[in-house]
């Protein structure tokens, strides 16, 4: 049977090629939207979390007096690193964990305005405290409170019989980039290590049941994709104090313990397994704001986080 031919410019052969024409471009369609789909969902976020701990107000460097830390450290130092990162990285947590008072005249003439001024103005994300923290007493953290521009999180002191009642938090979520970064803070035992006087009526709680329970809460309660313990119990002891290390290996839900107390300056992150089977990272920036702690992770498309690659960076 012979095809039956169309005259140039007649009704079916216009249809026929409108027909075409629709059917090349719903099939480009097809064909890309598969390619676009795959490349959405293979997509990959990278996080990197700066962190500091025990800076003890060291506003300025080190006096160049022949000293080990001599022209190291200095708030301005800091602040213009941590600008410098953030003008490449897209996903910039800034963290401390505790004793940020304490240790220059600085302290004892504007009592931590300076300091948390200074770490407002740098842009920290959260911070927790350490004993030194509470130098200035209970009325003394109070008053200075309203200078700090970002949250201070302490799961386990309850301040419920304290003037400073309400005014923490015990965790803060933070999100980059579709990720849920779960933040909550764990202090060290007061008792015998701070003056009665300077807590007051604050009640200590057990750090490895409340860090359960809270890092519990953030990754299945809050959907938290990555949990990050603040800690400042110390990096390792030799008697069975709680530390970090010991806190690590019984803890359950924590990602990554970033330490402070015990001054540790640590070349690479130690790295242990938690009762879950589950890998736990713990790092620690020395003191005085000589170091800031770099760690950067890649989420891969379902959010499974790499190993941090770490840089303990000099400020000098």
């Amino acid at each position: 049977m012979q095809p039956r031919l169309l005259k140039k410019g007649g009704t079916n052969l216009t249809k026929r090629r409108e027909f075409i024409q629709r059917s090349l471009v719903l099939g480009a369609g097809i064909s890309l939207m598969p390619s676009a789909l795959l490349a959405e969902s293979t997509s990959s976020v990278s996080l990197c979390i700066l962190h500091t701990n025990d800076w003890h107000s060291r506003i300025e460097p080190f006096p160049m007096d022949g000293g080990k830390l001599q022209g190291r450290g200095g708030a301005a130092k800091r602040a213009a690193m941590i600008k410098k990162i953030r003008e490449t990285e897209k996903n910039v947590l800034l963290l401390d964990s505790g004793d940020i008072f304490q240790g220059t005249p600085f302290f004892n003439l504007f009592g931590g305005e300076l300091e948390f001024k200074l770490m407002s103005e740098m842009g920290y994300d959260a911070a927790t405290l350490g004993n030194h923290d509470f130098d200035g007493g209970l009325a003394g953290l109070s008053k200075q409170l309203p200078h700090a521009k970002f949250p201070f999180v302490i799961a386990n002191y309850d301040f419920s019989k304290t003037e400073l009642k309400g005014k923490f938090s015990p965790y803060t979520i933070v999100e980059k980039s579709g990720l849920k970064i779960g933040i909550f803070g764990i202090g060290i035992e007061l008792e015998g290590l701070v003056p009665k006087d300077l807590y007051g009526e604050t009640v200590y709680l057990d750090p490895i049941s409340t860090a359960n329970k809270v890092a519990k809460e953030l990754k299945e309660e809050k959907k938290c994709d990555y949990v990050i313990c603040l800690s400042h119990l110390g990096y390792a002891y030799k008697s069975g104090k709680i530390s970090d290390m010991k806190l690590a290996s019984e803890s359950e839900n924590i990602d990554l313990i970033l330490g402070g107390h015990t001054h540790t300056f640590l070349e690479q992150p130690k790295e242990l397994i938690n009762k879950m089977g589950h890998l736990v990272i713990v790092n620690q920036a020395g003191w005085a704001g000589v170091i800031l702690g770099r760690l950067d992770i890649r989420f891969d498309k379902r959010k499974r986080p790499s190993k941090p690659q770490s840089t303990m960076l000099k400020v000098s």
